[in-house]
């Protein structure tokens, strides 16, 4: 960010310290979809998202007098997310941990054929829309935190390895590396079982009922296909883009930013109005 937009956004800041609700409301406005999407990516399912995300804000908000605008107000915003989504044990595959080998077997080996139609009178084209999102976002469940979190910031945000570096307290070319080392470990377990990113016959028409079974998709609560997402260019702050690493970009176009559902955004709303500043002005 250029000095007067650093000048520009502590005074948004300063406002929001001293009580000023407009200026609150801008600065969450600013990152809650972000917080959001990067808080669906590392635990893998909308609710538990949800509940992330909202943690997250609340932090960002409480902890609002320690933003000195020594990095731009959306990098301090992600390394406040990383830090709590790294140790966050709330979601439900903190408790049910996945590895490839475990999701590469129940791809090869599931009884999809054994399923009656359980698909509710759904069209199955949006269905195995809704399957292809999750089963893809389910799948980074099977890195380790931090090499999600690298995955997440170098493809779906797309940041420069000095950003991500920062946010990650680790050197660029670390970054680099290890982003390179995992963008590689994810294509070749789509190209091996996925056919819809790679070429196994797995295709997600044909596992829908399955997944429907085991609680992967829900026909009549649609999260990834009724979602919105944003452009992710609308990140004024983090737009420098990521160097070329590697040429794997056109596989991973699953990872998609998406709106923070209006539920979060009440919630949000709620606490701004129920607070009456008095945690921030207090923190």
């Amino acid at each position: 960010m250029n000095k007067q937009a650093n000048e520009e956004l502590q005074a948004l800041v300063d406002k929001a310290l001293a009580g000023d609700k407009e200026s609150l409301e801008s600065l969450v406005a600013k990152v809650q979809d972000i917080v959001f999407s990067i808080s669906l990516r590392m635990l893998g399912t909308f609710a538990d998202a949800e509940d992330a995300a909202q943690d997250i804000l609340l932090k960002m908000i409480t902890h609002l007098s320690s933003f000195r605008g020594d990095s731009s107000f959306t990098t301090w915003v992600f390394r406040i997310a990383v830090n709590h989504l790294k140790n966050y044990r709330k979601h439900m595959f903190a408790h049910c941990p996945l590895s490839f080998e475990y999701y590469g077997d129940d791809i090869a080996n599931g009884k999809i054929e054994d399923v009656p139609d359980l698909t509710q009178n759904v069209d199955k084209g949006i269905l195995a829309e809704e399957l292809k999102m999750a089963c893809t976002n389910v799948m980074l469940q099977c890195l380790d935190g931090e090499s999600r979190c690298i995955f997440i910031l170098g493809t779906m945000f797309k940041l420069d390895s000095r950003i991500a570096g920062d946010i990650l307290g680790i050197t660029p070319e670390t970054y680099r590396q290890r982003l390179s080392r995992v963008r590689k470990k994810m294509a070749d377990f789509l190209g091996q079982y996925c056919g819809e990113y790679g070429s196994s016959r797995c295709k997600c028409k044909d596992r829908i009922n399955y997944a429907i079974q085991n609680h992967r998709i829900n026909p009549l609560h649609l999260d990834y296909t009724t979602a919105q997402e944003f452009p992710i260019r609308t990140i004024l702050d983090v737009k420098c883009a990521m160097e070329d690493i590697d040429d794997l970009s056109q596989d991973f176009s699953f990872c998609k930013p998406y709106k923070s559902p209006e539920r979060t955004k009440h919630l949000i709303q709620e606490f701004l109005n129920s607070t009456q500043f008095s945690i921030i002005e207090n923190s």
